[in-house]
């Protein structure tokens, strides 16, 4: 990956950011949720987001269809922050890493706990 693509990486991951913790009001994105990474396509046209979130299943899918429903949204604002020729289109994904994280330490920590006399 080249430098370029990690800048424009690393903008519109902080850029998405932002716009969530200030300026999303959808009432679907009430849990706590986190944008993990961004992969953008070599040529830009395309950027998946990565965003993790907090919650059931049901909650989950909710947060990533109001994600995905305020992609234009997203790629509008991101033309206003970010100069750059072509803004990418967005793809919002779930990423469960956080969560999958916390099951291995919980596990680390009973196994440990079995351990010790």
């Amino acid at each position: 990956m080249s430098r370029r693509i990690e800048r424009i990486n690393s903008l519109i991951r902080q850029e998405i950011s932002d716009l969530l913790l200030r300026e999303i009001k959808d009432p679907r994105l009430d849990s706590f949720v986190s944008v993990v990474r961004v992969d953008t396509a070599l040529d830009l046209s395309y950027a998946r987001v990565y965003v993790s979130c907090m919650g059931s299943e049901e909650v989950k899918t909710e947060t990533l269809a109001a994600l995905r429903s305020a992609s234009g949204f997203f790629k509008g604002e991101l033309m206003k922050r970010i100069r750059i020729r072509t803004i990418p289109d967005i793809d919002f994904r779930q990423d469960d890493s956080i969560e999958q994280g916390a099951e291995v330490l919980e596990l680390i920590e009973r196994i440990e706990k079995e351990e010790l006399p």
